[in-house]
């Protein structure tokens, strides 16, 4: 290579990436000015006017229309399903993983995938439009474990929420460090519905989750958050069946709130078996209160199981995959001719292979009510 090619090539390459620039810069002004558009949710209910652009589920929560989204709108939950009542072009090969055969003919799509360009109309669950945003502090930051945190978030007054046992909101954290935008999250709330100047999260750090980094790392007690909900039909069924719960982790969260308040409500008549699945003594968290519970609420049972207990642990309950504790317990201890029905909270192959054990044991899918985690 001569000297005058060593000059040349980097200046040519840099005139030729500034144009580039600059043309792409041009087509996106031209192509994305969008004019207004009109939004039409559920023949007329609620009509709303936005500019085009962005996707549905931005447009609709930039007019206070909040949409379920566990993962924040990355297409990687499922969750924001709507129904489409008019034509917003083939469905996306990022919808296609969560779209049943079913929901496809239904013309239900992802709101995170589908770009504003024209007139809209769709329909939402009646419920979502009661949906608020809900502004609060950071009350106290308790480490439940070494790696799950218990937030309480304080509502400011006079607001309040008014929510279900079990049910979700999904919290909104600034940018931070590297992190250029807001992120948003799902989140159960584990106390329950009597308190509604409160919402308590369960928050586990995941290894380079947005928003469990920064409550882990960077959140502070007194520090002002936004969350939208309630949301979420994961919820206890007005039945007498006999009532077998399992999670792990902070799926904690769901299950404690809807067992205090059968508590707090004297709903005795219901027997529970709380299965909660660890690997070792120190993933275990709420031994004490749980424990109390069982004395104070003859109905209610307690099954803590670790998986892999450390020789240190000195455990003395149960040991074992809980899966495996669950199928003991349901064909050596639990009546087998009890109607039944279960509440599952946990990661997606916990869920299935809890499911799969129900199944076996004689209950029935549509029996089986779960919060499978994003």
């Amino acid at each position: 290579m001569d000297i005058l090619t060593f000059i040349v090539a980097p200046m040519v390459l840099s005139l030729l990436s500034g144009a580039l620039a600059f043309i792409i810069v041009l087509v996106d002004s031209l192509v994305n000015n969008y004019p207004d558009f009109t939004i039409d949710i559920n023949n007329g209910r609620k009509k709303l006017t936005a500019k085009g652009g962005s996707s549905l589920l931005v447009t609709l929560s930039s007019q206070g229309i909040f949409i379920p989204s566990a993962c924040g709108g990355k297409a990687s939950c499922g969750a924001c399903k709507v129904k489409i009542e008019s034509d917003v072009g083939v469905i996306l090969p990022t919808e296609l993983p969560y779209l049943s055969e079913e929901e496809k003919k239904d013309n239900i799509r992802l709101a995170c995938q589908i770009k504003l360009k024209n007139n809209i109309r769709l329909s939402i669950p009646e419920d979502l439009l009661y949906v608020k945003q809900f502004d609060a502090t950071v009350e106290s930051i308790t480490d439940l474990t070494y790696d799950i945190k218990q937030i309480k978030l304080k509502l400011l007054s006079p607001d309040s929420i008014d929510f279900k046992a079990g049910q979700y909101v999904q919290l909104i954290i600034p940018p931070y460090g590297q992190i250029p935008e807001k992120t948003q999250r799902a989140y159960s709330m584990s106390n329950t519905p009597s308190d509604n100047q409160h919402a308590e999260l369960l928050i586990r750090l995941v290894p380079g989750g947005l928003l469990t980094t920064y409550v882990h790392k960077f959140m502070q007690v007194n520090e002002k958050v936004v969350f939208t909900g309630p949301f979420g039909d994961f919820f206890l069924r007005d039945t007498k069946a006999e009532m077998i719960c399992v999670a792990g982790g902070s799926g904690m969260a769901p299950i404690k709130s809807i067992i205090y308040d059968m508590y707090e409500k004297k709903n005795f008549d219901r027997s529970i078996w709380y299965f909660f699945g660890a690997k070792s003594a120190r993933d275990l968290f709420y031994l004490d209160e749980l424990k109390e519970l069982e004395r104070l609420m003859p109905s209610f049972h307690f099954i803590p199981a670790l998986s892999n207990p450390d020789p240190a642990d000195n455990w003395k309950g149960e040991t074992g995959l809980i899966t495996n504790i669950l199928d003991k317990y349901l064909k050596t201890v639990i009546k087998a001719s009890s109607p039944k029905e279960a509440y599952l909270c946990g990661s997606p192959g916990m869920i299935d292979a809890t499911v799969k054990v129900l199944n076996v044991n004689g209950i029935a899918s549509e029996k089986i009510y779960y919060d499978k985690f994003a």
